[in-house]
């Protein structure tokens, strides 16, 4: 069977789900899922939001929501879905997550920083979360910190070159030029595009 044939008939088990049961969130939530997998997001809207009608506590429906407000550009959308999944159960990790990132997208890294911490400290295995966590306290010019929260991300991925960037920029920013350039090269070899104002500052300091 292909894939699409295989995706249908997950549509179609969904659809018969609720059929028969029209009150279980949950069956709203997975066709949503695989509605959005199909790109038809104003069906998986609409699925999204009887999920959450039926099952208000399913976090990972309005954090569904955030991700299609999110789509189109909508930050306070995005904001507003993921606060009320972290409502709806507060140790919600990806929610926290979210709610950090959209602040950085905002330019609120004062905002950003303590639902980033959340994020790890319920999951402490959350990369994306702690990769936007080291970026809001590079932001502030707290240089160790971000430098110490990257290297957790390295422990978990060690061959994560966004990482490997962020840490060059932070022991740059702390004069420890030695460091700067190893991950630098380390980037590099990952296949990242390193900014040419870092790359001529590493060079000059080899």
């Amino acid at each position: 069977m292909t894939k699409a044939k295989n995706v249908e008939e997950y549509i179609a088990m969904q659809r018969a789900a609720i059929a028969s049961n029209p009150e279980c969130g949950t069956s709203h939530y997975n066709l949503a899922v695989a509605l959005i997998g199909q790109k038809k997001y104003d069906e998986a809207e609409a699925e999204l939001h009887d999920a959450v009608g039926c099952s208000p506590t399913l976090a990972e429906a309005y954090t569904q929501l955030g991700g299609l407000c999110l789509r189109q550009g909508d930050l306070e959308g995005c904001l507003k879905y993921n606060q009320q999944a972290i409502h709806s159960r507060a140790g919600f990790s990806e929610g926290h997550g979210n709610i950090g990132f959209v602040y950085l997208q905002m330019g609120k890294v004062d905002e950003a920083i303590p639902a980033l911490e959340k994020a790890v400290r319920w999951n402490p295995n959350f990369i994306q979360a702690y990769t936007s966590l080291a970026n809001a306290y590079l932001m502030k010019g707290m240089t160790d910190k971000s430098i110490e929260t990257n290297l957790k991300v390295l422990e978990l991925e060690p061959n994560f070159p966004i990482v490997h960037n962020n840490l060059a920029i932070a022991y740059l920013e702390n004069g420890e030029y030695s460091m700067a350039a190893e991950h630098c090269d380390k980037a590099v070899e990952l296949g990242y595009d390193v900014a040419p104002e870092i790359l001529k500052e590493i060079e000059s300091h080899r």
